[in-house]
């Protein structure tokens, strides 16, 4: 059983694992909580793993990666087309598996928490600046409808 690609669906507690070998063929599907994620892929000859990009997947994706195994990011959105059939954990697990193997598959760079923080600090500012400018926009409303209503009511 050599494992060459393996799909990981991240969840809060419990994660699902699909690995296929070369020939594409499913050797593994397994459901592992988080505290024995990392002793699985201990105890795995390096792979390529592919998981959805969200906010636990970089640091999942740095402590697999340290463990050996080739990681990839893949934004939600490109995994959606290789759902089979409903939605759940384990068919996500398994699409992500298939998307991470396509040739042309487009992945998000793994970042570091340094990154994640200005990150964050960028997202801050801007929904900063768009509450100030919904703000100003609303008070020029305002102004512009108490004017109205004045001119309306003294004629």
């Amino acid at each position: 059983m050599q494992i060459a690609r393996i799909g990981l669906d991240l969840a809060k507690y419990v994660f699902e694992v699909h690995g296929v070998d070369a020939h594409g063929k499913t050797v593994v599907r397994k459901t592992l909580r988080r505290h024995a994620v990392s002793a699985f892929f201990a105890n795995l000859p390096p792979c390529l793993v592919g998981m959805e990009a969200s906010n636990g997947a970089h640091f999942w994706a740095k402590a697999i990666s340290e463990l050996g195994h080739d990681v990839r990011l893949i934004s939600p959105q490109f995994v959606t087309p290789y759902v089979k059939s409903n939605k759940n954990d384990r068919n996500d697990a398994e699409a992500i598996c298939e998307a991470v193997g396509r040739p042309n598959m487009r992945f998000v760079p793994i970042k570091s928490a340094e990154q994640l923080a200005v990150q964050a600090l960028h997202r801050i500012r801007s929904r900063l600046v768009a509450d100030r400018v919904r703000l100003v926009n609303q008070a020029a409303f305002s102004r512009s409808t108490a004017l109205s209503f004045q001119r309306t009511s003294a004629i």
